[in-house]
């Protein structure tokens, strides 16, 4: 095995390599996009426009959440139910205290917090 040295400098040489590889398929990937938008019609306006009316998704791809009535048996087709929270956080974060603990009240038991502190009292 070489030493620190001789790895280092290895490092650096593959670090240029990726570099001079993404800037050569960056530019073949613009002139690309050129191409198609010269053919299409498309114009940078069109672009933003498009892109301000994206839909912006987190978590489950679009497209792919349950229809009203495809959920758990014995619910009510359609219907929406809602349980009111247990706990709030000292920013106005709320949990039932069903499922997965959020990260803001995972992250407050972590530090030494107990759930019981960020009860709602009822």
């Amino acid at each position: 095995m070489g030493n620190l040295i001789d790895i280092q400098t290895q490092i650096e040489k593959l670090q240029k390599q990726a570099a001079d590889i993404r800037s050569r398929d960056f530019n073949n990937t613009v002139q690309d996009i050129l191409a198609k938008m010269a053919a299409f019609g498309i114009t940078a306006k069109d672009l933003e426009a498009a892109r301000k009316k994206a839909p912006k998704t987190r978590g489950k791809a679009a497209g792919k959440s349950k229809a009203a009535g495809q959920g758990r048996a014995g619910k009510k087709a359609g219907g929406t139910s809602t349980v009111a929270a247990k706990y709030r956080g000292p920013n106005g974060e709320t949990w039932s205290g069903r499922g997965l603990m959020p990260r803001w009240m995972a992250s407050l038991v972590a530090s030494g917090r107990t759930k019981e502190e960020f009860a709602i009292a009822s």
